[in-house]
């Protein structure tokens, strides 16, 4: 995947993704922490954009990772006791 970001002077920073696959989409992130996706259709322009409230993205990225956060959060207390010469 190809990530780009690019600030939009007045607005916030645009994140803009394009797949192996060739599709394209975009979030942008605007200066009060609210976000849009922006879905592409083929054009230059976006030919859909979904307004998400802060929690609303938080969820979307919950389920977006390939791990859930409780899981991350076991590896990371592992690899801490790890180092910390504790029991794993």
């Amino acid at each position: 995947m190809n990530i780009t970001r690019t600030t939009v002077p007045g607005e916030g920073v645009l994140f803009h993704f394009a797949t192996r696959d060739g599709q394209n989409l975009a979030v942008m992130v605007d200066r009060n922490g609210s976000r849009r996706i922006l879905v592409y259709g083929g054009g230059d322009e976006p030919s859909q954009a979904i307004q998400l409230a802060q929690d609303e993205a938080d969820q979307i990225a919950q389920v977006l990772h390939s791990r859930s956060v409780d899981d991350r959060l076991a590896i990371l207390e592992q690899r801490m006791a790890e180092i910390a010469g504790g029991t794993p």
